[in-house]
């Protein structure tokens, strides 16, 4: 928690639950990417948080922006964006909105299908394209394998017939699962990548870029390196794999930017046993999967948590939601210990909640609102 979220909590005081984000971590991140990564042009993921507050400030400092629907182009654009910074970075298009984002200038798309890249031809004539590869995602807390990419030989055969079909093949992507814990995971998604490279070059191809996703992590209960451990794996990887011909690099932070520029804040509504010689309390929080937590399904994001009887006894716990779901359950297998003395009306802080929480709420599931959002 930084010291301007507690000032605001403190003075503010909003009903809860609410998310409140530092911009100043923000920015300190995107500084921090370029610093350590200063041969990639960094291309946020807009998915993670889309609040105009960011945009905005991304735009201030010259990022680029990952896009994945017409919305998210429109949104970039209105704060300022040049189109020719936005990579359509979603596999799974509408032809409609592929001629939208052609229309608006946007110049660069993902495919990892003959079906899209058919679709893009139609759409988008002349434009940019790069293949999604299906790389492995070991050591990703939310992986994103087997729904996107396809294997090398396919990416190698799409990309040659791209220029046929009148558009312009520039290079691959991956993507090695989301809050990767390990650095070297980017060391053979690298050597996939630079192994397409080869192949159609000799089929008179030259591509010119890589991106190499996301999956910078941020600071949630599992220790993790520092983002210049990452930058060092990433940059071994390229020349080993690469040499001295090293490809234009996109990188495409989400929830390293804004992930522990949040604190999300929530009250204790109930705590109750499931029997008198139940040693586990059920503590049901005033939010849940369906408010913002969805990254808690399979208890694959563990939060941090704080309350104001940190340091004193603990005792084993089920962290539950409010609705009417029995899904709603946050953590049941995970280990949390809640101290003793938390009660009815205590309040809760998630931290590290600034990523995949408020566009993840329902709009009203159960009449809940959805999470309230300050951007400080």
């Amino acid at each position: 928690m930084t010291a301007k979220i507690q000032r605001f909590i403190k003075e503010q005081d909003p009903p809860t639950p609410f998310l409140v984000v530092d911009l100043d971590v923000v920015a300190d991140r995107f500084a921090q990417m370029q610093r350590h990564l200063p041969a990639a042009d960094i291309y946020y993921a807009v998915k993670a948080n889309p609040a105009p507050e960011i945009i905005a400030l991304l735009v201030e400092l010259g990022a680029s922006f990952d896009v994945a629907s017409p919305s998210e182009i429109d949104l970039v654009l209105r704060h300022g964006a040049n189109p020719k910074t936005l990579s359509y970075g979603n596999t799974i298009k509408k032809q409609r909105d592929i001629a939208h984002a052609f229309m608006r200038g946007v110049e660069l798309f993902a495919f990892d299908s003959q079906a899209e890249l058919e679709k893009l031809a139609r759409a988008a004539p002349g434009s940019k394209v790069f293949c999604r590869l299906l790389v492995e995602n070991t050591g990703a807390c939310w992986p994103l394998a087997r729904k996107f990419g396809c294997d090398g030989a396919m990416a190698t055969a799409l990309l040659a017939q791209a220029g046929a079909l009148g558009l312009t093949p520039v290079g691959v992507a991956f993507h090695v699962g989301s809050q990767q814990c390990y650095p070297e995971q980017w060391d053979g998604a690298v050597a996939q990548a630079a192994a397409v490279f080869r192949a159609l070059q000799g089929r008179g191809v030259e591509l010119s870029m890589l991106n190499i996703g996301g999956g910078f992590p941020a600071r949630y209960n599992q220790e993790v390196a520092g983002i210049e451990e990452y930058a060092g794996a990433i940059e071994r990887a390229m020349v080993r794999h690469f040499g001295n011909r090293l490809p234009r690099t996109l990188a495409e932070p989400g929830r390293y930017l804004v992930g522990d520029a949040g604190l999300l804040q929530a009250e204790v509504v109930l705590i109750a046993r499931k029997s008198k010689a139940d040693p586990v309390r059920w503590i049901y929080l005033d939010i849940g999967r369906f408010g913002g937590l969805a990254e808690t399904e399979g208890e694959a994001i563990d939060y941090p948590l704080r309350t104001r009887h940190d340091g004193k006894r603990a005792g084993p716990a089920v962290l539950a939601g409010p609705t009417c779901d029995s899904v709603d359950i946050l953590y049941q297998r995970a280990g949390y210990e809640m101290p003793l003395d938390l009660a009815i009306g205590d309040r809760v802080q998630f931290l590290s909640t600034g990523a995949y929480t408020t566009t993840y709420a329902s709009v009203g599931f159960n009449g809940f609102d959805p999470l309230p959002a300050y951007y400080i």
